[in-house]
């Protein structure tokens, strides 16, 4: 079973509980349901971290554009006039074939990893604040219990996705003037 699995299933089983020990009459619990996935979509920080990663990685992404093209006219040039090399020309071409592959596989690598690295980050940081909101519209809003992943039927009365998501661009709107 999936972390979201367990979770979803202790939190049922409190629900449960509490109807069991309160009673149905007394037990008055205003449940809501939130769609993390499209939260995370439609949050206009998502946006914003994603054009943040693009602009921090776009100038090492066009270096290893050049880069790949520039080993391509080289095994061009090879395979085009490699016949009529002499064999020291051609053989020190192949090497400089070889070493720029190399260095690209491993600025490529490297490029992949600080992204990723880059890129969890800023969605953990959006994850937390989302985390926060959804706690924030809970408390203030007095539901009981509100739920997330895993859920197979969510009625549209008591989903606070959009009261998310509209307090979330709120806020962005707001830190954009500022």
């Amino acid at each position: 079973m999936s972390m979201w699995t367990n979770r979803l299933m202790t939190t049922l089983l409190g629900v449960f509980l509490i109807f069991m020990t309160v009673g149905l009459q007394a037990a008055e619990l205003k449940i809501g349901f939130v769609n993390a996935a499209r939260v995370l979509e439609e949050a206009p920080q998502a946006d914003d971290a994603r054009r943040r990663l693009e602009k921090e990685f776009s100038p090492r992404d066009k270096s290893l554009v050049a880069s790949q093209k520039s080993v391509r006219k080289l095994e061009e040039k090879l395979a085009r006039d490699g016949a009529i090399m002499s064999e020291p020309e051609r053989r020190k071409l192949e090497r400089n074939i070889i070493s720029k592959k190399r260095d690209l596989k491993r600025s490529q690598e490297e490029f992949r990893e600080d992204l990723n690295i880059r890129r969890n980050e800023a969605f953990d940081q959006l994850r937390r604040h989302v985390f926060e909101v959804i706690t924030d519209i809970s408390k203030k809003e007095k539901y009981d219990l509100v739920v997330s992943d895993g859920v197979v039927y969510a009625n549209d009365t008591i989903d606070i996705t959009e009261k998310v998501v509209a307090r979330l661009k709120k806020e962005f709107n707001q830190s954009a003037k500022k």
